[in-house]
């Protein structure tokens, strides 16, 4: 039984709760996220990891594909890359897409430097 049928549903899960879940340990789902570029949990100001469902579903297929199926870590990666490639571009949720979010803030900060620079000329 997966976790979203057994309990009611949270928005954001620790890492700790995602290792039990999994029955993957903690110190693998942090290497875990060195290594593949799909799993990045958003991060509070504290540095405590909180991941989505999304995250969680991209773990059990990382798993799947380790344990299972014994695919290495390379063909892991390249296994995860192909299927994104065949569902097309992937669509980011800017609330849990740490990615996501860290770019517009980084397109922000150029724009109030634009705009701080013209007011200057003014």
């Amino acid at each position: 039984m997966k976790f979203c049928e057994k309990k009611k549903m949270k928005k954001y899960l620790t890492i700790g709760e995602i290792s039990n879940i999994t029955d993957v340990p903690d110190y693998t789902l942090r290497y875990w996220e060195s290594e593949f570029n799909l799993l990045r949990p958003l991060r509070r100001e504290s540095g405590q990891r909180r991941y989505t469902h999304d995250d969680l579903h991209t773990i059990e297929k990382i798993k799947n594909l380790l344990y299972e199926q014994k695919y290495s870590i390379a063909g892991a990666k390249k296994e995860l890359m192909k299927e994104k490639k065949q569902k097309g571009q992937m669509n980011f949720e800017l609330s849990v897409s740490s990615a996501a979010v860290k770019e517009l803030q980084r397109i922000k900060r150029d724009l109030l430097d634009i705009k701080n620079m013209l007011s200057d000329e003014i």
